[in-house]
């Protein structure tokens, strides 16, 4: 196989104009007009309006190469476009190659008689999607959502990209992935790898598909590189166009989800050779993880569970929704995913859902989870939309992208799941789909033109608007019996469930508390308590969240100074969900005192969204017996915005992340607080016992010890255990409540582990005084130690080091207790000292806040 890229320097310009501009693919019409100075950073203020009419208007790129020779030679040529976004008619030396219309498919163009033995131009004229979209949903209404441009899913693109209640109207334009020139006479057209586990052996069969020329000689080769580097292969001819092989692996190393174990990879390749002319003709590398998954579904005294099994072990699954990690995917650099990925894991994430309003992610976020053990649920790319499924060419379309990306993922150690679309189902159960908005008009049409009762009432409304029933039994039809066919057939290893949230019946009960997946919205849209969430006990949890607004640096990049209030129309602009300051402001009276500048409200929104999802997660946790996992909404953002996330769009760690490293700890000491009961417990994710000791204390702010005592705990593993049930009930009264605090402190020999607090009173009543630390600092190589020693109890103690924003500490946000002394550590920024450090060091809690 002869590879030549066309990746590089082209050109572009908007159709209609006469200025060819320098361009660079992969990339976008967006951010090669920003390389060019030419329109403003669409993140920075409104700046997004001033650059919406992009995507209404149509664009050309131009690219001129001249073929390499030995590609040219090749019996068979073609050019090979991974990723078009969206709408594109593609030409080649004038002549039109063909019309894309998915920006999740690969494309390819037979172009051997097209292509000359000099220069050759390459031409991609694209339509305006937002103009596109709205053209088609004139013709045809299509149910989108809210903040989004209409129309939206009539177009095979990342429904997100058009706007979403966290993400701005700016639908990227152009070659999004890889572009190039392919020659050869027989290539490795699908390679499909699966696991066979046998005890203490595993067995790898490949099926290999061969196209292009066949001949006698053809033969294919797999290659097995053990993590310790032994080499393991076995050959085979190739037959009708295929080939199948095994290789047996001994005492295999097993691939494991974060915090269970070793991310054991083993590389493969795929050789296919010309043995007659002796000739490597194509290459294929993979990396595959040995491991078994199984989605179980049992019945049990609540229902039936729904629990991921690896490798024979029930995993509670820790982790966050994953949307595209920036508004133009191809300038989103590899460091930076990694960074997201690895923040990830180091918060004890093992699962991400990479949710189907966004796009099927790229080779290479897939390769970090398969590094950083993070188990993949991959929605298709539909979502909170009805899609004209009923349609032959959009339902063809779809099922193209839907055979590739399965091929392209199944072999992944990291996938665990495919699921149909987001909250789909949910919308034809609860959100009127079901019933056109027209049906509503039906009564009063009657009453206003009476001639009409008799053809109204012998149709009825379903025969009078057909459409919408169309579509639900399409949607039926699609996620319930066509989807689960391809997946059964292209990768029967790999659980398939029709929607998230689902009970897996369909249109009923969707977010059962009984069975199946479900999201959970009330404290947010509904504005209820963060106690609510100790009301619910889904089977697995796979969204629920809390917004916060992002870091004050972050903020300070979009907003001037005299935007920064949180209803100046600058504030708003960079909050897209409804009423959502409001919200925030709202569910923070019931907790916290009215902050006393905007510095203080945006720390107090940050911390009220790590409270919130740690009531929640902490609560599903102690009933893992119930509840097989935790996915909160999001992880990261996509530009820089007030958004449900614990990373902002430049990769700082809101207070969400830090905290989700204390509540998805393997071991986790949690209260269960009931004033003046408090219930302690600890829970394990560990697959053996676990030993330590539990001290506790009922003490003032000040650290003077009411009651105390210390207790032996023997955590079950994969469980958790109940430590005690405390009653104060005596020793609480009107009077002292708002200056007492239960403290607990979990250690394992010398070892500290974890601090929780329990409260008699909401945090806005507590006498708290101001903390006026001990500061000791050391400089531990590449690292700053920090040592706080609390002259009084200091809730939610926030490290920032001026100047270095993106500085990430082992600990923050966290409470340190009169008396007690916090050890932090953080990279010590680049070229700075010790003394640097001190200087720039912040120190800030909930006192400052409001005093």
């Amino acid at each position: 196989m002869k590879f030549q890229s066309l990746t590089g320097k082209w050109q572009f310009r908007q159709a209609g104009t006469e200025e060819w501009l320098p361009a660079t693919v992969p990339g976008g019409v967006h951010t090669d007009l920003l390389d060019l100075g030419m329109i403003p950073d669409p993140f920075i203020g409104d700046n997004e309006k001033k650059v919406m009419w992009i995507a209404e208007q149509d664009w050309e790129y131009t690219y001129t190469f001249t073929p390499d020779a030995d590609v040219l030679t090749e019996t068979q040529v073609f050019l090979v476009a991974d990723g078009i976004d969206t709408l594109a008619k593609v030409s080649l030396n004038g002549m039109i190659l063909g019309n894309v219309n998915n920006q999740f498919r690969q494309w390819r163009w037979d172009v051997k008689e097209i292509l000359v033995d000099g220069e050759n131009t390459l031409e991609i004229f694209f339509s305006g999607p937002a103009a596109a979209a709205i053209t088609a949903q004139k013709q045809r209404e299509m149910k989108g959502v809210t903040q989004a441009i209409e129309g939206a899913p009539h177009v095979r693109k990342a429904p997100c990209q058009f706007g979403w209640d966290w993400g701005p109207m700016l639908p990227p334009i152009g070659v999004w992935q890889d572009i190039r020139v392919e020659g050869f006479s027989a290539r490795i057209e699908e390679v499909h790898l699966q696991q066979d586990h046998q005890g203490e052996r595993v067995v790898v069969s490949c099926e290999v598909r061969v196209e292009g020329v066949m001949g006698e000689g053809l033969g294919v080769e797999m290659i097995i590189t053990t993590p310790n580097g032994e080499e393991l292969s076995k050959e085979a001819k190739i037959v009708n166009g295929t080939s199948n092989l095994k290789i047996q692996i001994d005492d295999p190393k097993l691939w494991w989800p974060n915090g269970y174990g070793q991310q054991s990879l083993y590389a493969v390749e795929i050789q296919l050779t010309n043995h007659q002319t002796n000739q490597l003709l194509d290459t294929k590398h993979y990396k595959i993880g040995l491991r078994t998954i199984e989605l179980r579904q049992e019945d049990d005294e609540f229902g039936k569970s729904f629990q991921f099994v690896i490798n024979g072990v029930p995993i509670f699954a820790k982790g966050a929704n994953w949307i595209p990690a920036d508004s133009f995917i191809t300038r989103f650099l590899d460091e930076r995913l990694e960074k997201l990925i690895a923040d990830a894991a180091a918060s004890h994430q093992n699962m991400l859902r990479v949710w189907g309003g966004g796009f099927y992610e790229e080779e290479r976020f897939y390769d970090l989870c398969d590094q950083y053990g993070i188990l993949v649920w991959q929605d298709f790319a539909f979502s909170c939309s009805i899609y004209p499924l009923d349609e032959a060419d959009f339902h063809e379309n779809v099922r193209i992208e839907a055979e590739e990306n399965i091929k392209r993922l199944r072999h992944r150690a990291s996938l665990a799941l495919w699921c149909g679309n987001n909250e789909m189902e949910w919308g034809w159960e609860s959100w009127g789909w079901a019933k056109h908005p027209l049906e509503d008009m039906i009564p009063s049409m009657v009453e206003q033109f009476p001639e009409i009762r008799p053809l109204v009432e012998s149709m009825g409304p379903r025969d009078v608007l057909p459409d919408w029933e169309t579509l639900q039994v399409a949607y039926d039809q699609f996620f319930h019996r066509t989807l689960p066919r391809w997946i059964t057939e292209f990768d029967p290893d790999t659980p398939y469930w029709p929607s998230s949230p689902s009970s897996d019946t369909p249109f009923h009960d969707i977010n059962s508390q009984e069975r199946g997946d479900a999201h959970y919205w009330d404290v947010w849209h509904g504005r209820k308590p963060f106690t609510a969430y100790r009301e619910t006990y889904p089977r697995f949890m796979s969204e629920f969240g809390f917004q916060a607004f992002p870091t004050m640096e972050t903020i300070e990049y979009y907003a001037a100074p005299e935007d920064r209030n949180l209803t100046s129309y600058i504030m708003e602009h960079h909050q897209r969900g409804n009423h959502g300051n409001g919200l925030i402001i709202a569910q923070m009276t019931d907790t916290f005192r009215m902050p006393k500048d905007f510095t203080a409200w945006i720390y107090l929104s940050l911390i009220l969204q790590a409270e919130g999802i740690r009531y929640g997660v902490e609560h599903w946790r102690r009933n893992m017996h119930r509840v097989a996992g935790t996915l909160y909404w999001q992880l990261n953002d996509c530009w820089p915005v007030a958004s449900w996330a614990s990373i902002d769009y430049f990769g700082r760690w809101k207070a969400l992340h830090y905290a989700a490293k204390r509540f998805f700890a393997p071991v986790l000491l949690s209260i269960e607080d009931k004033a003046p009961v408090m219930d302690v417990h600890v829970t394990s994710d560990l697959v053996t016992e676990w030993g330590g000791k539990l001290k506790w204390t009922l003490e003032t702010l000040s650290g003077e010890a009411v009651d105390s005592g210390s207790l032996e705990v023997a955590a079950k593993p994969l469980a958790d255990t109940h430590i005690n049930s405390f009653d104060f009930g005596d020793k609480i009264t009107p009077e002292n409540e708002r200056d007492l605090v239960f403290v607990c402190e979990l250690r394992q020999g010398d070892e500290y582990v974890s601090t929780a607090i329990g409260t008699f009173v909401p945090n806005k009543h507590l006498s708290l005084e101001k903390l006026s630390p001990e500061v000791a600092m050391r400089n531990t190589g590449a690292f700053v130690e920090i040592e706080l020693k609390a002259n009084t109890l200091a809730r939610f103690v926030e490290l920032k080091v001026i100047g270095a924003p993106e500085t990430v500490f082992s600990d923050n946000y966290f409470d340190i207790p009169a008396g007690r002394t916090a050890t932090v550590t953080g990279v010590l920024p680049e070229g700075w000292t010790l003394e640097q450090v001190r200087d720039n060091l912040k120190i800030y809690s909930l006192f400052d806040s409001f005093s």
